[in-house]
């Protein structure tokens, strides 16, 4: 936990708690600690007497500890909440930055301090009372995830070209024919590919196989023997990047945007993420049920993968009215 080092004992024991008998993956924890280490700022911030221009960013937390906690009322809670709704800078390097992080990001904060405070509570019972207990989620707009249609994705593909090339190709294979996460992609290593399937290891390392077609596995085949020529530093890796290393969730990111610009597609609208909704949309266009989906995607619960389904009923409608029939005139005899 060195990487932690600038975290109060209380903050390190947790994310440790969550990292060792959890077992959830670096992402979630790291997400923990970035959260967490904000909010014990801001606490600490509207607790003591700092100079008027101290920056948030820049506080020493390291000092805080139980006592400092148990005095966090839900009012405090509140104040943390209302300040990243309409104080927070978006883009701080930004000429023009924007204030007030978005709902969903407000949300995944909250459940990070709530994560923190059950952990007080109920597991070591170092609080007796949690003051986040009956907090209310931001309210979330509801809206269907972008995905591409088939002629896009093809567009996407054909798009790959450069001296990664065969690399890149199987990434965006992968992404559109298993729907993996960008995380699961990033953590593949070679032992995990089968001839007709992936091992994939998932939220809370949870392994799960994803079966893929022809198309995917020659695309594997193609990049294959260009990794097997390649040394890294974690030789394991399925995907490398240019300096050696296992490839990086940022390189990724950076791959697929690159894709989009070359296909002519709005690299601000899609990212790779979208093309795990497109695989989801797809498999359900081919007739797979919304079960069998979830196990594919690695969903816990159905109700997060039944979203795809709505996808398809609004894609029903539109071919519906886009029948000539449904625009004929019936004069009454």
């Amino acid at each position: 936990m060195k990487r932690y080092s600038d975290c109060p004992q209380v903050l390190r024991d947790f994310l440790t708690y969550h990292e060792t008998i959890k077992g959830q993956s670096q992402l979630t924890i790291s997400e923990y600690y970035l959260d967490l280490r904000m909010f014990l700022r801001f606490m600490k911030l509207m607790r003591c007497d700092m100079p008027i221009h101290t920056k948030l960013d820049e506080i020493d937390i390291r000092d805080i500890d139980i006592r400092f906690i148990e005095s966090i009322r839900t009012s405090d809670l509140f104040d943390f909440l209302s300040y990243l709704a309409n104080d927070r800078t978006v883009n701080p390097e930004s000429a023009m930055p924007e204030y007030g992080i978005s709902p969903a990001s407000r949300a995944r904060k909250l459940s990070s301090i709530k994560s923190f405070f059950k952990y007080l509570t109920v597991r070591t019972k170092q609080l007796t009372e949690n003051p986040a207990a009956d907090l209310e989620y931001p309210k979330l707009r509801k809206s269907l995830p972008k995905y591409l249609t088939l002629e896009q994705s093809a567009a996407l593909l054909k798009a790959v070209s450069g001296q990664n090339q065969e690399r890149d190709y199987a990434i965006l294979m992968l992404f559109l024919s298993c729907g993996i996460r960008r995380s699961e992609l990033v953590g593949l290593n070679m032992t995990d590919i089968y001839e007709d399937r992936i091992r994939v290891v998932g939220k809370g390392n949870k392994e799960r196989f994803v079966y893929f077609g022809s198309s995917c596995r020659k695309a594997i085949d193609a990049y294959l023997p260009i990794r097997q020529m390649m040394v890294l530093t974690d030789n394991r890796a399925l995907f490398g990047s240019r300096n050696g290393n296992r490839i990086s969730t940022d390189a990724v990111h950076a791959l697929v945007k690159k894709a989009f610009l070359k296909a002519g597609l709005d690299a601000t609208q899609f990212s790779a993420h979208k093309l795990r909704h497109t695989a989801a949309t797809m498999m359900l266009s081919g007739g797979v049920d919304v079960k069998t989906v979830q196990e594919v995607l690695g969903h816990e619960n159905l109700n997060t993968t039944q979203i795809y389904t709505h996808i398809e009923n609004t894609e029903l409608k539109i071919a519906a009215e886009a029948n000539p029939i449904s625009k004929l005139k019936l004069t009454d005899d």
